[in-house]
């Protein structure tokens, strides 16, 4: 009875996994036959050799794939970062230019500026003297107008201008 209980060797501590070691995998079944089954039992040999290497190919060719990868992800990363590092110091320069471009326009700003404040501090002094001269001029038309006017003998204007002139001394 103790013979058919399958948990017999769970009982006693020793599991399948550990009987790994008696069971060889490294021999297929039937190997043993001899004569005209030799090539049969090479070639099966042959098979189970490659399916043994098989899981362990597998393994390197992940690793080899793996090892690939990581070469070449560090190789983009590089150039990622050298892209940056180059896409930095292009912006550097840049920054650099545009002040430099900055301080001459804020240097030709002035200087319009300076020259505007003259024109128009100019363009005052001589609206200034514009509208004295213009005066000047009207006062002299008026002038002009009135010594017209005196010109002209007029009957009032000799009464006046005899009003005007000094009178006769008597002695």
């Amino acid at each position: 009875m103790l013979d058919n209980d399958p948990f017999l060797a769970l009982e006693s501590r020793f599991t399948p996994w550990d009987c790994s070691e008696f069971f060889s995998t490294s021999q297929p079944i039937g190997s043993t036959i001899s004569g005209s089954g030799s090539n049969e039992s090479n070639q099966n040999q042959t098979n189970s050799n490659s399916g043994l290497d098989e899981p362990k190919q597998p393994v390197s060719i992940i690793d080899e794939r793996k090892k690939r990868r990581m070469i070449s992800n560090r190789e983009s990363a590089r150039r990622s970062r050298m892209r940056k590092q180059k896409h930095i110091e292009n912006l550097r320069n840049q920054v650099n230019r545009l002040r430099i471009e900055n301080r001459e326009l804020t240097n030709q700003l002035r200087f319009v500026l300076y020259h505007c404040h003259r024109v128009r501090t100019d363009n005052d002094r001589l609206q200034s003297e514009y509208s004295m001269l213009r005066q000047k001029l009207s006062d002299i038309n008026q002038i002009l107008l009135f010594k017209q006017l005196q010109q002209f003998s007029w009957p009032c204007n000799n009464v006046t201008v005899m009003s005007e002139q000094t009178p006769p001394l008597i002695t």
